[in-house]
């Protein structure tokens, strides 16, 4: 339909160079790590803390935590994360499954494409290790990994951080709403469950530094 009208306009348009050197409001000398996991805490989600070399058996604390029994695996997703899942069965999305089977299985791990430390929120883009968006909606419960490199301060640096063009998914917790009588629904539009593993690694340290 655009392509429709574009065609129709006897002069075209010339693209518009849209700005995105935003303004931000984190303060310097926040630890971005501590704010994003009291964030995601605030928000009834899991928060767990790992190094790269313990992530697999992080990892499957997680499933096993939950009873998960399947699990599936977005495509590009580090083989290493999951090798110690034991008797927890791994299904591969591709080619991609249905709909009813997603709806059949425990749980997906995805990685992400940003973590926003002053609202806890994360940004999916999928990318390798991500998927697609259904994967991240239809299971009952969802464990993404995010690098402790990946977290930024507030909403304007991942906006200037994210490319527009992707199909982003963006999650503040587990899904959830409430009804008319202010009664808390979990995993009406989302999955019902969400745990986070941040992998941070040696000691340095992630604080928000002086812009400019």
């Amino acid at each position: 339909m655009l392509d429709r009208i574009r065609s129709a306009i006897d002069t075209p348009s010339e693209p518009v160079d849209v700005p995105r050197s935003y303004r931000t409001s984190l303060p310097a000398g926040v630890d971005l790590i501590e704010r994003f996991a009291e964030r995601v805490d605030d928000y009834r989600a899991v928060v767990r803390r790992s190094s790269e070399r313990e992530l697999p058996a992080t990892v499957r604390r997680a499933l096993e935590g939950h009873h998960v029994r399947r699990v599936v695996t977005p495509p590009g997703l580090p083989p290493g994360w999951v090798k110690a899942v034991g008797s927890i069965e791994l299904v591969a999305d591709d080619p991609p499954l249905t709909h009813a089977q997603l709806d059949r299985i425990d749980a997906v791990i995805s990685g992400c494409a940003i973590a926003i430390a002053e609202t806890g929120t994360i940004v999916l883009d999928a990318g390798a290790g991500q998927g697609r968006r259904a994967l991240s909606l239809l299971p009952d419960l969802l464990v993404c990994v995010v690098r402790a490199n990946q977290v930024v301060g507030d909403v304007p640096e991942a906006v200037a951080r994210l490319d527009p063009r992707r199909p982003l998914t963006w999650i503040s917790g587990p899904s959830a709403t409430s009804d008319i009588e202010l009664n808390r629904i979990e995993g009406a539009h989302g999955p019902r469950i969400l745990e986070v593993i941040i992998v941070v690694n040696g000691a340095r340290t992630y604080v928000r530094k002086e812009s400019g």
